[in-house]
């Protein structure tokens, strides 16, 4: 992986050669001050990823209503995004 793994500043200069090397099947990892912090993977890789955690979300989610846990109307949801958000303005 150390081949693949390069700093922001390598990053930004060569971004496209990155994102070659994505659409080419291998990731590469930015990192800031040698610590991991991003990363350009190929568009299937992402997508997989997002697919598998709707999953886990999902099988979260009727667990816990198998559970009898709580539950919400989509007026309550509304409410208390929008109660947020007006407390986050003032």
């Amino acid at each position: 992986m150390a081949d693949n793994t390069v700093p922001v500043r390598e990053a930004r200069a060569h971004l496209a050669e990155h994102i070659n090397r994505a659409e080419e099947g291998t990731p590469t990892v930015i990192t800031r001050n040698g610590a991991p912090v991003a990363a350009i993977v190929p568009i299937t890789d992402f997508e997989a990823l997002e697919e598998a955690a709707d999953v886990m979300l999902a099988r979260e989610a009727e667990a816990v209503l198998a559970d009898g846990g709580p539950t919400v109307s989509m007026a309550e949801l509304l409410a208390d995004l929008f109660s947020e958000r007006g407390e986050g303005a003032a």
